[in-house]
């Protein structure tokens, strides 16, 4: 399929999906629809290029196994949107872009270059060696996750932030 052929019924169809996805998680679409809707159709150009949806923000290796992390919804969203409002694509924003009460402004690249990321799964070998993050629980449902900080709310039970403690 080409790209020509991406029917706006398809777009219009995979946008549905990831915003009630994304809003049974706790998370909210852009509010710009013309350009959520653009990022849309990238990832669908993705899914026929590759196999996978890779963010359309970053350029992919078409390898799935060197691009785990980059398939939509990438590893560096929740820490995006925790600290800029929006993930590095502006696909997925915080509650405060889609109140008005926050603007999306630059966000840094957090993936690292492709040695480091080949030195990480070498040395992740090594089960051994301490944790990287720390790991967060939610009270409400035991939900685990590993990141720097909590979640803004729980992807299972919908606890906001607050509701997480430090697990190890």
């Amino acid at each position: 399929m080409s790209n020509q052929e991406i029917t706006q019924e398809r777009i219009q169809n995979l946008w549905k999906q990831l915003k009630q996805q994304a809003e049974a998680g706790g998370y909210h679409l852009n509010p710009d629809d013309e350009f959520t809707k653009d990022l849309v159709r990238s990832l669908i150009v993705n899914q026929q290029r590759y196999g996978y949806r890779a963010c359309p923000c970053r350029l992919a290796a078409g390898e799935k196994a060197s691009d785990l992390d980059i398939i939509c919804p990438c590893d560096y969203r929740d820490a995006d949107i925790s600290e800029y409002g929006a993930c590095y694509c502006g696909l997925y924003v915080s509650e405060d872009v889609v109140t008005g009460e926050k603007s999306i402004r630059m966000i840094p690249e957090r993936r690292p270059a492709p040695e480091e990321r080949a030195a990480r799964t070498l040395s992740a070998k090594n089960v051994h060696k301490p944790l990287a993050m720390p790991v967060w629980r939610c009270r409400v449902c035991g939900y685990l996750c590993a990141r720097d900080g909590p979640p803004e709310v729980c992807p299972i039970c919908k606890a906001k932030k607050e509701r997480f403690e430090r697990f190890m």
